[in-house]
């Protein structure tokens, strides 16, 4: 097989050269960053510059950076009733999720199912901003305040979701806004104080970093988790026990850095690319839909279907000729699943069953965009025309 075109980046990004040397300069370290003598005090110096590398590209306070072992954890840590402000100890009594968050979220963390609310999108993929403050209202004075987890951008259709004016909305009735950040963090802009988020989750392997590794961040040191999800010792300030991934957090610190010192030009050649691809793909593909097109979306993403042609069948033949994407979101273990995502934006779903993601990244090339078109042109000739409706 000749060389491969990689464009699932939303699922993973390839390790950036800077996390890469940074990890290997980190496995040269022997020291217990928990240990006073200098080899744990080496070992500390490594995890504490990270720290201020992730906190510097979502505009945090390094203090509040929590390293976990991927966004997963982050979630899952955030999504607690046991989240005290200013010292009140007073539960969270409901927990209310867009339709279209990550299953991390979308699972409910440690609420009870009964305390887990959904907020409906608008077809163009949105959370409905006109459901969610009526939802909180009906809520008030009942049951202690509640948490709100909205996704800065989602995983498959690339949307990016007003998170800010969610915020305005969820601290007026007396809530706290988690956000998970992990599709977003190192392809948009990510900061924590404009967008007034609590809390926010991050994953480094989604922009170049090591897989396994991530963090939450807290926008205020007021804010305390009180029940955290691994106990038994006082790294990460009794956050987070266990010693720490030294050689991945200080990878997930480059990278971070990284990110945030090309994250202008690297969004604005990105999303030309995307453009080109969608352009030429509706050329081929006349009758592609494209989801979530009028909304703003990432730069890089492109989750598309053309009716008559199923994701399964169209992944396996892209495969095939060299050519790797996927049908959503990477989290269902190798499945291809209908997608939760496109059943909560309306799409029919027989349509949405043939929905393909393309992801692009830092180090995309033109050649990978166009090994794509034609591997997708291949495609769609061996379909009968009526199918796939392809130009003349």
């Amino acid at each position: 097989m000749g060389q491969r075109a990689y464009l699932d980046w939303n699922a993973t990004a390839p390790l950036r050269p800077e996390a890469r040397r940074a990890m290997l300069a980190a496995c040269d370290l022997v020291g217990n960053p928990s240990s006073i003598h200098g080899e744990g005090r080496s070992a500390r110096g490594l995890i504490e510059a990270a720290r201020r590398q992730v906190a510097a590209l979502v505009g945090a306070e390094p203090r509040n950076v929590i390293f976990t072992s991927g966004g997963t954890e982050a979630n899952l840590l955030a999504l607690s009733p046991s989240i005290e402000l200013d010292g009140d100890k007073a539960p969270r009594g409901r927990l209310l999720l867009s339709a279209i968050e990550h299953p991390s979220v979308r699972c409910g963390g440690r609420f009870p199912p009964a305390a887990v609310e959904e907020v409906p999108v608008t077809a163009d993929g949105r959370v409905d901003l006109a459901a969610l403050g009526p939802r909180l209202a009906a809520r008030a004075g009942s049951g202690g305040p509640p948490l709100v987890s909205l996704m800065l951008a989602n995983n498959e259709t690339g949307v990016i979701q007003p998170v800010a004016e969610a915020a305005r909305i969820v601290h007026d009735h007396g809530g706290l806004l988690h956000v998970d950040a992990v599709q977003a963090a190192g392809k948009i802009a990510c900061d924590i104080n404009n967008i007034g988020a609590d809390l926010m989750a991050l994953s480094a392997h989604k922009l170049g970093g090591p897989k396994g590794v991530g963090a939450l961040i807290k926008r205020e040191e007021r804010l305390h988790l009180a029940d955290p999800l691994i106990r038994g010792g006082g790294q990460e300030r009794g956050a987070r026990a266990g010693t720490e991934n030294v050689a991945g957090i200080a990878g997930f610190g480059a990278a971070a850095a990284a990110a945030a010192a090309a994250l202008a030009d690297e969004s604005r050649r990105i999303a030309a690319l995307r453009d080109r691809l969608e352009a030429d793909l509706r050329t081929i593909s006349p009758d592609a839909v494209i989801y979530g097109a009028v909304a703003a979306r990432l730069p890089n993403t492109t989750l598309f279907a053309v009716p008559g042609v199923k994701a399964e069948t169209a992944l396996i033949a892209l495969d095939l000729d060299g050519v790797a994407v996927s049908s959503g979101s990477a989290c269902s273990s190798g499945k291809v699943a209908a997608s939760h995502v496109l059943a909560a934006m309306g799409v029919d779903p027989e349509l949405a069953r043939g929905a393909i993601r393309v992801s692009l990244g830092f180090s995309t090339t033109d050649e990978e965009v166009d090994c794509f078109l034609d591997a997708w042109k291949r495609l769609v000739h061996a379909l009968p025309k009526r199918v796939h409706g392809m130009a003349a």
